[in-house]
């Protein structure tokens, strides 16, 4: 009787071992578990998790992830062949908008040469404002369905972002004049070297001083800093966090934007993501700011 206290405590202890022994089995086939999970959320495989364990809770859960994981699939690939319907449709509309678009200022044309009235110059005068206008909107909404579908690749070259800053802003200047915008612009004496598609950056830039003439009160910092960073910065009090966290969502436009397809940020973001570089907007203090930034190649 003497050595039952020390058999109790062998079982004791070899049962405190074989838990703590299956504890780290089930921890490790755990941890692999979780390392498979986020492989296959990071990637389009359709692979199941698998698992070498014994445990029968660990089995059931990786069959539980699995189920999950289909589901998710499932619905990823309606999303994206509901997208590429809603980006074909959209590319369909405004091709076919065009050849109205083209008919209608041909014959307003013909028109204006007649002998007419004031007030019917007048009418042709707002009729061809609101045409033109259209006409801009639907090449935006081409273009950009355009570029989301297309894979191929921009062509690059060395570009001097001192240069292109300037070109931008002698372009939009009459548009921001008549917003009543003078910008104050900051750059760095030296060359600002990138490797980027000229015609790409252009249309960035362009969107985005265009961005600025329909938002700023008033004023406009454009600043371009020797590592590569744009800022674009404007005082904007209509503006709020949740309107600006949604600026580069395709179609999105505020109460305020006028004659705007909500595209002009999304093809500047598409285009800046497209050369490798980052772009952003933030808002302090009614103070709005668009930054892009390009490092080098």
């Amino acid at each position: 009787m003497e050595y039952l206290p020390a058999i109790i405590i062998i079982v004791l202890l070899t049962a405190v071992f074989y838990l703590l022994a299956k504890q780290i089995l089930v921890r490790r086939d755990l941890n692999a578990i979780v390392k498979d999970l986020q492989d296959k959320l990071g990637s389009d495989t359709n692979t199941p998790i698998t698992t070498s364990s014994s445990d029968q809770s660990v089995r059931s859960l990786a069959s539980e992830l699995n189920i999950e994981l289909s589901a998710i699939r499932t619905q990823k690939l309606r999303l994206d062949n509901q997208n590429t319907e809603l980006q074909n449709a959209v590319t369909n509309v405004a091709h076919d908008l065009r050849t109205p678009l083209t008919a209608i200022s041909g014959y307003l044309e013909l028109l204006e040469e007649e002998p007419l009235e004031d007030s019917a110059l007048r009418y042709c005068q707002v009729i061809r404002e609101r045409t033109e206008t259209l006409k801009a909107l639907t090449e935006e909404l081409f273009q950009y369905s355009v570029m989301e579908n297309t894979s191929e690749e921009l062509k690059k070259e060395k570009v001097i972002l001192n240069k292109e800053l300037e070109k931008a802003l002698a372009a939009s200047y009459q548009m921001l004049s008549e917003a009543g915008i003078t910008p104050e612009i900051q750059m760095p004496e030296e060359a600002v070297v990138r490797v980027l598609d000229q015609k790409a950056l252009q249309r960035v830039l362009g969107n985005i001083l265009s961005n600025a003439a329909k938002y700023s009160s008033g004023s406009l910092l454009v600043t371009l800093t020797p590592n590569g960073l744009i800022l674009f910065s404007n005082p904007a009090p209509s503006l709020s966090e949740i309107e600006v966290g949604k600026l580069f969502d395709r179609f999105y436009t505020v109460d305020n934007a006028k004659e705007s397809t909500g595209l002009g940020l999304s093809i500047a973001k598409l285009l800046t993501e497209k050369m490798g570089g980052i772009i952003r907007a933030n808002y302090t203090d009614g103070v709005f700011s668009i930054v892009v930034q390009f490092d080098p190649s």
